[in-house]
């Protein structure tokens, strides 16, 4: 029995680090599959949305979907045989996007006309951003990740700035130019001062007074101005991010990722993390 469970534990670590770490010539592997099994995929969906496409090559699209959706499945379910914790897994954001990102063409199935559903196939793409601990970005991606963080409140207060900014021009621009010229509402204007202070330019409303235009003129250079104050404090914010982090080590219960080098434990829940060491040995 012990050298039963040893074996089982063994096996399902190796499993695990293939599947949810890059740190192993397996795992690497088993990532550009699974990145190529997605792009495919979704290829696939697109090229059907095509009526000339569809019109030939609906019965290979339809076949191909089924294959990866198979695929999806399996490798779903031995995420789940392979953490200690399976709610842990389930419950995940991305647990949830690998859930629903598989769920559509089974309900198909069962629910006639349901090519609305097709669109939750998408969410296949977000599962790359699992895949990218095979590159060499994963320090740098986890680093952005933690400036934008540390920026969440500084840009909340620029959002909250531009908010109150777009509706003053908005109701400015409705008190110059009024009805008769398209502003025909607080709610429209404000719309105009949006699109314009982005620089986005639609061009569906556009002053005609002089003093309008002259608004619309500073509003415009303006709006070059401010594009570079988010960019301004992420970038501070990147410049103090010097933290060394082990992204490929997933915590196997709670699945968290991020920790530190020298880590053995996991800051969240306490549960041991996987080494080699452990792996080869199947503790």
């Amino acid at each position: 029995m012990p050298d039963s469970t040893s074996s089982r534990a063994k096996w399902r670590n190796t499993l695990y680090r293939i599947i949810f770490e890059a740190d192993t010539p397996a795992g690497k592997m088993f990532d550009i599959l699974l990145v190529v099994s997605i792009v495919l995929s979704v290829l696939a969906v697109m090229l059907d949305s095509v009526a000339s496409i569809h019109a030939h090559w609906s019965g290979a699209l339809f076949y191909a979907e089924w294959f990866f959706t198979i695929i999806f499945t399996l490798e779903y379910f031995a995420r789940l045989v392979s953490v200690s914790k399976p709610s842990g897994y389930i419950f995940s954001f991305m647990g949830m996007v690998d859930l629903l990102s598989t769920l559509p063409s089974y309900i198909g199935l069962f629910i006639g006309g349901a090519s609305y559903a097709l669109a939750l196939r998408l969410l296949r793409l977000l599962r790359i951003f699992r895949v990218l601990k095979l590159a060499n970005y994963l320090e740098e991606s986890a680093i952005l990740a933690q400036a934008l963080a540390a920026s969440r409140r500084k840009l909340l207060v620029f959002l909250l700035a531009i908010l109150l900014l777009v509706m003053i021009l908005g109701t400015l621009m409705f008190a110059v130019e009024g009805p008769e010229n398209g502003y025909t509402s607080i709610p429209e204007s404000v719309y105009w001062a949006i699109v314009t202070l982005t620089t986005v330019g639609y061009g569906d409303i556009a002053p005609k007074t002089p003093i309008g235009q002259a608004i619309a003129s500073l509003v415009m250079i303006l709006g070059y101005a401010i594009i570079a104050v988010p960019t301004g404090i992420v970038t501070v914010e990147l410049a103090r991010s010097h933290a060394k982090q082990n992204i490929v080590i997933a915590c196997p219960r709670c699945m968290l990722e991020g920790h530190a080098q020298d880590a053995r434990y996991c800051r969240r829940c306490g549960e041991p993390l996987l080494t080699h060491d452990q792996q080869k040995s199947g503790e």
